[in-house]
């Protein structure tokens, strides 16, 4: 896509990994130098998308939101729909921008709510905690990244492939709500989502936003370590439906 500007999820958009999960929430330092070399601006808008269902691009959209600055969106149907459509492709990769040319954006960690393993497993009980994996994930039938298979105690199965249709693009705001309302889920209830790394669990955290269960004003929240950092803390585990 002309313009566009590659950001890698593993080194980038993430800290290394470790205790902390396979995808750590970046050093915010570290996190303002790849944004500013990739030219965002204060008060510019960015459209984040990928090359699969949108996951990675809500990663960035929730990124971008928890370090303040909420001119973002995610490319629906991401670069499949973008080809489908006809428009104009290249193969050239743009240069880092430095000095002058770079962006001036200032992170400002914090603005989204992020939860620890003991908030996570207090949400669970107490409101509504989703995870993002397939069903035979959450179920403990198989687990073919993490040590432990499973889910957290109390959590609910939301896979994030329920929030897209066939053409890969996302359902509309009442299909997400009816989706949403189905699995137990309301606005008068506190939400949060978790994954097996917090990447997809970002796009859990984008659909309820769209189906207007939360907002931006009171967002979902993310168990960023996730999974990985459950099975890494050695947590209790629940399996089957």
């Amino acid at each position: 896509m002309p313009g566009a500007v590659y950001v890698d999820l593993d080194t980038e958009l993430s800290a290394p990994a470790g205790v902390g999960g396979r995808h750590p929430l970046p050093d915010p330092e570290r996190l303002q130098e790849v944004l500013r070399r990739a030219g965002v601006r204060e008060g510019s808008q960015v459209v984040a998308y990928d090359a699969g269902d949108g996951s990675v691009a809500a990663r960035v959209w929730w990124l971008l939101r928890w370090a303040g600055h909420d001119e973002v969106a995610v490319l629906d149907g991401g670069f499949a729909a973008w080809e489908a459509a006809g428009l104009p492709v290249t193969a050239e990769e743009p240069a880092p921008l430095t000095g002058d040319a770079a962006g001036d954006v200032v992170v400002r960690p914090g603005q989204m709510p992020v939860l620890d393993a003991d908030e996570a497993a207090a949400l669970a009980q107490e409101g509504v905690l989703l995870d993002a994996r397939a069903a035979v994930r959450y179920r403990g039938d198989t687990e073919p990244v993490d040590p432990k298979a499973g889910h957290i105690p109390g959590a609910l199965n939301a896979p994030t492939t329920g929030h897209v249709g066939a053409d890969g693009r996302w359902l509309g705001a009442a299909e997400l709500a009816e989706r949403f309302a189905g699995i137990g889920v309301s606005s008068d209830v506190a939400v949060g989502a978790y994954c097996g790394s917090g990447v997809t669990a970002s796009s859990v955290v984008l659909a309820l936003e769209v189906a207007g269960i939360t907002s931006a004003e009171k967002p979902a929240a993310l168990y960023a370590g996730s999974w990985s950092n459950w099975c890494a803390l050695d947590r209790e585990v629940a399996t089957g439906g």
